[in-house]
């Protein structure tokens, strides 16, 4: 098998990721909710925790971390309509308390310390066909959405629904780490003077999933750590030039 086989299926998965969270990021940006994505990432992978062992299907397993995702996605969106000055704050405390709580449930595991690692940072280079499909279905739905009304996108209930639903199946197959740079970076460039709009957005973060896994495949090191610092880098190298242009 060829390094593009192996490659094929990871990138694949990013891509399907990058075209649902772009959009959301962005919404994340323009309402001041950074650590959302933190928050309802942590709860949706302390979920998936709270479910191993008790159900044999995967999908159980996903649907319990989609399911503890929603209560802290309207946890959040009540949060910042009662706190507004102080949600920030109150979403950290519940990132927080979600990842202190899954290094409790994980104390007595023999293996509990490699599975906080995938939690966490994922291994995306491994991910298969099959493990996509929900995030594909929800992704499509996502955009039939958006494109039948993109307003939609603006509306509380829609926002805080989709974010939960999209995040939780994503952060399974990439983790926290990952799916926060997904969201972060592209949104982040999509704010670019020179080429505002989601398309180079899409594309620098593309590019960073590319990168990111062509070096994690040469140097044998964690995909996703490498796709997270290829997606800063990129957008760091994005921003320089039109930063020098202001100056001047």
């Amino acid at each position: 098998m060829s390094t593009f086989d192996w490659l094929l299926a990871p990138l694949v998965c990013g891509l399907l990721v990058l075209i649902s969270h772009v959009a959301l990021g962005r919404q994340v940006l323009q309402r001041g909710i950074v650590f959302i994505d933190l928050a309802v990432a942590q709860l949706a992978g302390l979920g998936v925790l709270l479910a191993a062992g008790r159900f044999a299907a995967d999908w159980a397993n996903s649907l319990a971390g989609s399911a503890l995702a929603l209560l802290g996605a309207g946890g959040v969106a009540w949060l910042s309509q009662r706190w507004p000055a102080r949600r920030e704050a109150l979403i950290g405390l519940v990132y927080i308390g979600a990842a202190a709580l899954a290094v409790l449930l994980l104390a007595a595991d023999p293996h509990g310390h490699q599975r906080l690692s995938g939690l966490l940072a994922g291994d995306v280079l491994w991910v298969s066909w099959s493990a996509m499909l929900p995030l594909a279905v929800l992704s499509s739905l996502f955009l039939l959405c958006l494109a039948w009304r993109p307003q939609r996108l603006a509306q509380a209930s829609f926002f805080y629904t989709s974010f939960a639903l999209l995040v939780s199946q994503s952060v399974a197959l990439l983790g926290v780490y990952l799916v926060f740079a997904s969201l972060i970076v592209p949104a982040l460039a999509w704010r670019h003077p020179g080429w505002r709009g989601f398309w180079p957005a899409f594309l620098l973060g593309a590019a960073g999933y590319l990168a990111g896994l062509l070096l994690s495949w040469w140097q044998d090191w964690p995909s996703g750590a490498c796709i997270v610092l290829s997606l800063i880098t990129l957008a760091v190298l994005a921003w320089l030039p039109a930063r020098q242009a202001a100056a001047f």
